[in-house]
């Protein structure tokens, strides 16, 4: 597993465990960073799931509105949590992040959903990604 696609997976962790603890994700950065500094292996993928949460709390309305627009009729409420969190990781690097290429943004979400979430998962999570990626371009 790559150090991208492990970061990945930290930062839907965080989003996730803030999402059903009600809590700020702020409140878990503290703690997780204070981990990444005690375990040194972890470092690589800490530094881009810090990237990544920090990114999706900067630009969380307009994240939450591009999820919106292109979910078709499922308010971002009514979504699984794990999918929610992984759309937000999906946009946030289609839209702010230059570094990841659409496609790969798209896949690793896929991936993720396949194994984490519904049987319905990603297939949605593809299309709504595909229509954000392609409203863009």
């Amino acid at each position: 597993m790559s150090a991208r696609t492990k970061a990945r997976k930290r930062a839907l962790d965080l989003l996730y465990a803030a999402d059903m603890r009600q809590v700020p994700v702020e409140r878990l950065l503290a703690a997780e960073a204070e981990r990444a500094v005690n375990e040194p292996e972890r470092q690589a993928s800490w530094l881009y799931a810090r990237e990544i949460v920090d990114g999706i709390v900067d630009h969380l309305e307009e994240i939450d509105e591009l999820i919106t627009t292109h979910s078709r009729g499922w308010t971002i409420e009514r979504m699984p949590a794990v999918d929610r969190a992984l759309l937000r990781i999906g946009v946030w690097e289609i839209v702010y992040n230059d570094e990841v290429p659409d496609p790969v943004a798209i896949s690793e979400a896929v991936e993720a959903a396949t194994v984490l979430s519904t049987d319905d998962s990603a297939g949605f999570v593809n299309g709504l990604l595909a229509a954000v990626s392609h409203a863009r371009g």
